[in-house]
């Protein structure tokens, strides 16, 4: 590979032959260490998969649209909820189905178990399948023959959100912060609601690639003006998020026909455009810059044990003064080593404030969410608005568990750069990935069931009521009203059990609302502390897999600073040793060596230099 020239383009040459050349110029020095984080980088050069995560609320389209854009008919397409389990879509030799579900105990975050589904049954899946053995299923996983898929595409249709008995928020957002992009669907029937500018907002502050696709436009003429109204709606709601109209079934029609028009009215090759430049191509530009940096990163540390020895084969005396720097400097290195307990306390600190905090905060969102449901319990009737609270109750929990979810992301950051601070004197700047795994997504997040209340009596058992109590009156009245020579039945009596009588259901009737409004209260209460219960264990894992993600990186980062002055000493010591008459050869080598690392040391620095600002973030554990 020959060095590239100050304004060279240096995408021309492979990425993994620069790769595999640094690979080898490490494994020749031993640094086992390098070699393990490029071969990552390796993988993931040689197979990028991009997850693109399809959500938006109930009965948008999106399982329709998903066979769509893959031309092929595998998800289950209906008018009532078809889609209760996510559905991770990837290429495959041959189809193959397999249902993810929970461990043994239950638990998410402990070892998965996979069992074969029927391609035939997919479209039966849900929940209480009877495949998941009882288990919690975590999401089904479709490997099939696709162009689209085979290109590294990785499609993730997601259960809808919003609406009755719907708690599926939480979980898709979940899976958006680990996405490389989402696309999230509105149908053109209606403009957008508040609940789905609500859940555009943490779609975008968790993945930065999002766009809204208008659905169904062959279904509504006054398309155009629903799209105009969502363009003003996104505006007003500060929203930068591009919105392509799309149409599902003429996409299909266009296909099966072979009709380019009805291709160009589907809107999908503007969705596809989208796809090339904001997915493809920002992933590629992700990809070559966290590459540049660790071809870069291995290069600085082999260049410093090369050039340490060289100078010392060349000349012993310089070679004496190189090791007394290269002591002093690995009296640093040991103190930043030693400061590991100061790093690793600040980062166990701040994982158990922020474990305080998350939970502080989701508890305290739940009870504010439960406080108001109980106050309009207490103005209204519960019988009759069960529904409403039901469906108020899962979209106001579904956003707060999110806008937890998004704060929890934040003060994660805010801890990764507090730990890097303790780096500050070894110039490390990049902060490891704190996004959440989708690995472990699908699971319900706040999932929990609200329970019906008793229905209240019907007609006749109300008129029995009235008529019990309106006995007494008669017999009361009627028995005192004999002594003055009255009928048993007269119109005195009469109308005092008609009053006794309504006094009794009016009674009654307020005695069953208040035990209503008692059982009501009692179920929301249970649904709450369900939803608690649960959304507490996930977080907890999430910020475990948060921990875990900055100690191995911070660890890395110390150990490898470390080992690369005691290699630099160590080979510097043995040539200062070195017999006269190796003292040539062994110079020779070294300089080959070092010139293959000085070339791609200004490989990663051109590659840096010719990518754009933006592309240039943290780097991946």
């Amino acid at each position: 590979m020959g060095t590239p020239a100050p304004n060279a383009t240096p995408p021309a040459v492979p990425l993994l032959s620069v790769l595999g050349e640094t690979i080898a110029a490490a494994r020749a020095a031993g640094r086992t260490d390098l070699v393990g984080r490029l071969e990552v980088a390796a993988d993931r050069v040689r197979d990028p998969r991009r997850r693109i995560v399809i959500a938006g609320q109930l009965d948008q389209g999106k399982s329709r649209f998903v066979n769509a854009l893959l031309n092929l008919e595998i998800c289950p397409v209906g008018d009532d909820v078809t889609t209760t389990v996510t559905m991770l879509l990837a290429h495959g030799p041959e189809p193959k189905a397999e249902l993810v579900l929970t461990g043994p105990g239950g638990d998410s975050g402990g070892p998965e178990t996979r069992v074969l589904v029927p391609f035939t049954e997919i479209g039966t899946i849900s929940a209480r399948s009877p495949l998941a053995q009882g288990r919690r299923i975590l999401r089904l996983e479709i490997q099939v023959p696709n162009a689209l898929l085979a290109d590294g595409i990785v499609l993730i249709d997601t259960p809808g959100v919003g609406g009755h008995g719907s708690s599926y928020a939480a979980s898709v957002l979940g899976m958006v912060s680990a996405a490389d992009a989402v696309l999230v669907l509105s149908d053109a029937s209606t403009e957008l609601t508040e609940p789905e500018l609500a859940f555009l907002r943490q779609v975008r502050e968790l993945c930065p690639t999002v766009a809204l696709l208008l659905t169904k436009t062959d279904l509504y003429p006054h398309w155009r003006q629903v799209h105009e109204a969502d363009q003003r709606h996104l505006a007003t709601a500060g929203l930068d998020v591009p919105m392509i109209a799309v149409s599902s079934l003429l996409r299909s029609h266009a296909l099966r026909l072979q009709d380019q028009q009805l291709g160009l009215e589907s809107g999908f090759g503007v969705l596809y455009q989208f796809l090339r430049d904001q997915v493809v191509a920002r992933d590629q530009l992700a990809t070559r810059a966290a590459v540049a940096r660790d071809i870069r990163s291995a290069a600085e540390h082999l260049a410093l044990a090369l050039g340490s020895e060289l100078v010392a084969v060349r000349d012993p005396a310089r070679g004496a003064a190189a090791v007394r720097e290269l002591q002093a400097a690995r009296t640093s290195a040991e103190e930043l080593h030693r400061r590991t307990a100061a790093w690793q306390q600040t980062l166990a600190d701040g994982i158990t404030d922020l474990a305080g905090d998350v939970d502080h905060d989701l508890r305290d969102r739940l009870r504010g969410i439960a406080r108001t449901t109980e106050e309009w319990i207490d103005d209204h009737d519960p019988g009759r608005h069960w529904e409403r609270i039901a469906e108020y109750l899962t979209g106001t929990i579904d956003t707060a568990i999110g806008d937890n979810l998004l704060w929890t992301h934040s003060r994660a950051l805010q801890l990764a750069q507090r730990v890097a601070e303790h780096f500050s004197d070894a110039g490390t700047t990049d902060l490891p990935d704190v996004r959440s795994d989708t690995a472990g997504a699908g699971s319900h997040v706040g999932a929990g069931t609200l329970a019906d209340l008793e229905p209240d009596i019907g007609f006749g058992s109300k008129l029995l009521v009235g008529m019990r109590g309106s006995y007494g009156g008669v017999l009361m009245v009627g028995l005192a009203s004999t002594f003055a020579g009255l009928a048993l039945l007269n119109p005195i009596s009469l109308g005092a059990g008609l009053v006794v009588g309504g006094k009794a259901f009016r009674d009654d009737k307020q005695a069953r609302l208040a035990r209503r409004r008692t059982e009501a209260k009692a179920a929301v209460r249970r649904f709450v502390d369900d939803v608690a219960f649960q959304t507490g264990k996930e977080s907890k894992d999430r910020l475990h897999r948060i921990h875990r993600a900055l100690r191995d990186h911070y660890a890395g980062v110390a150990e490898r600073s470390l080992r690369s002055i005691d290699d630099s000493l160590r080979a510097a010591q043995e040539a200062a040793t070195m017999a006269n008459a190796r003292r040539a050869e062994r110079g020779a080598v070294l300089e080959r060596q070092l010139h293959v690392v000085a070339e791609l040391g200004r490989y990663a620095e051109a590659m840096q230099a010719t990518l754009p600002s933006a592309s240039v973030g943290t780097v991946a554990p």
